[in-house]
Parts: structure tokens; sequence; C-alpha cells
């Protein structure tokens, strides 16, 4: 097996999302003055799956531990193509597939970037607000074709990103066949990752429960096939989750694979409240002797660095 380790001038995979996520700020918030704004969001999209695919689990436990700095509405951008990436990669999807659907997460919400960092404060919105809401992806959309992106695929991925299977989405109730697949996954990836996120106004919402809310929600039917591959993928207790042990140690989940008992967990407290230093790494599986419950930081009231659990891909 490739060792994986980043040398000494190899960005980690948090330093390389850091990145993107700094030049996609610019790049968002000047892309009407960009001469060159598609190959620079193609290429950011291309170093984002880069730094994914060289290690998921720790581009994943950026999202659940907050890593990722900057402004939520362009962090929530990077993020969500993060998840896609992750996703797409479970489907076998082509590279150039990947690519489109990563840029179009990206952009998404460039239609309302100013917008929606002012409704991070707010835990409603008027109408005036939500008709804002409503109409950003045809926005983006328009954006995106006023500064030169002429991929029918990326751009109807993001007019498409909140239309629903059975219609009752926006901005043109567009039901199935027509939503594509793409649009599908861009959509899953985006609600849950708004759910995973704290806002101002609410802490953010449990993995465990994210999923679930997001698959049983009749409003907004998810497609199988993406249901399955997120439950596959992601659980649970996608790695960054921090949880309780049945034995009532507290630890963070590190990896998805790679144990014969099922998720790897480093241990960081042990079932009297100490400190494990360092964090002891674990096979784990859910139910007896295993993973009880996933935790909120707060709750888990143990601070770490990603180094300790993940080593130099995870260095700041």
């Amino acid at each position: 097996m490739a060792d994986t380790t980043p040398s000494n001038d190899t960005p980690s995979v948090l330093q390389q999302l850091n990145l993107c996520n700094r030049r996609l700020e610019r790049l968002l918030h000047n892309l009407r003055n960009e001469d060159n704004a598609e190959a620079e969001v193609r290429q950011i999209a291309a170093d984002l799956i880069r730094a994914v695919d060289a290690n998921p689990d720790v581009a994943l436990a950026c999202i659940f531990l907050s890593q990722i700095n900057g402004s939520y509405a362009v962090r929530h951008c990077i993020e969500t193509a993060v998840v896609t990436v992750v996703i797409a990669d479970s489907l076998q999807m082509r590279k150039a597939n990947t690519l489109t659907v990563a840029a179009a997460a990206l952009t998404m919400n460039v239609g309302m970037l100013r917008h929606q960092e002012e409704f991070q404060n707010q835990h409603s919105l008027n109408r005036e607000e939500m008709a804002i809401v409503r109409r950003h992806p045809e926005q983006s959309a328009d954006m995106l074709r006023c500064v030169g992106v002429d991929d029918d695929d990326w751009i109807s991925c993001v007019l498409m990103h909140h239309e629903n299977d059975e219609g009752s989405g926006y901005p043109a109730g567009i039901a199935s066949p027509e939503v594509t697949l793409n649009a599908k996954l861009l959509s899953f990836a985006d609600r849950y990752c708004a759910q995973v996120s704290a806002r101002n106004y609410r802490k953010s919402v449990l993995p465990s429960m994210a999923l679930r809310n997001l698959i049983e929600d009749t409003a907004a039917p998810v497609d199988p096939l993406l249901a399955a591959s997120f439950q596959r993928e992601l659980g649970d207790f996608p790695p960054g989750c921090l949880v309780r042990l049945e034995g009532g140690e507290i630890g963070v989940v590190s990896r998805r694979q790679g144990c014969s008992k099922g998720l790897q967990v480093h241990y960081l407290r042990d079932a009297d409240g100490a400190l494990l230093t360092p964090a002891q790494p674990r096979c784990c599986n859910t139910g007896l002797g295993g993973i009880s419950t996933g935790l909120s930081e707060d709750q888990a009231a143990t601070r770490f660095s990603m180094k300790q659990i993940w080593g130099p891909q995870a260095s700041l």
C-alpha cells in the first residue's frame, strides 16, 4: 500500500481544504469581475477532490469538528462539496462528473451569498427573505452564465438542487425524472451539511439525527440509491463524530473502514473521565461493547487537535 503521509512540503488535508475555502471566498465575492471564473472554480474543485482523495476520513472529520475556517456561507459550500465527492466516489461516478457536481456545490448559493450570511442570525425568515431563498438557484445559475460558465450539467445541477422528485421543490417545481441524480446528490449533501453545522441561532445536529431527519422527511423524499449510499459511507457515526462508548469512555470516530469490527475510535477519556494521553485507537462497532451514542462538543467536554488523532494529514 502506498504511503499517504504528506511530505514536509505537502499541505495536509486540513490545510488544503482551508486554502480552497479562502480561494473560494475571494472568488465568489468578486465573481462578476473575474475574467476566467469557470476555470478558477474548476481548479478549486479539482484541488478539493485531491484533498478528499488523499484521506476522506480526515476531510469528513473537518466538517464534524468545525475545522474549516471562514464565513458560514462559503464554508458550507466547501463542506457540501466534500460530502458530494465522498458519495460520488461510492457511486463510482466518472471523474468528470464528480468534478462537475463539486463545482456546482461550490457555486450553488452564489446568487444569495451576502444574504445568506445575514440569515445566519435569524431563526426564521420573513416573506421577502423567503422569496430571496426561493430565487437563489435561478440567480446563481444566471450569474454563472454571465461569467462564462456554459456547462449544462453544472448549470442544471445548481438550478435543480432544491427541486424534489414529486415536484414540491423550488424554483420551478420540477419532478422526476427531470431532476437529475447530480442535483439530487447536491441537494442531499446541502441539506445534510446544513444540519450538522452550527448556526448563530442554533447548535449543530448530531450526524445520526441529521441523516434520520432527511431520510424520514416525507415532504422531500430522498432517492433510495442516495439514501443507501449516505447510510453506508457516513452512517450514524462518521469520522469526527464524538461518541460515548458502552463502557462509559468518550472518543472520536477516526476511520470508517479498516477494522474487523467496523469503525475505528480514538478513546479520549476513560470510563472515570480521565484524559487518555495519547488517545487510544480501538476498533468498535455499534451495540454491545461498542458505541453507545453520539455526543455534542459540550457533552464530550474534551479538547484535542485533529493532528493528535489523524497525524500529519490533519495538521493546521
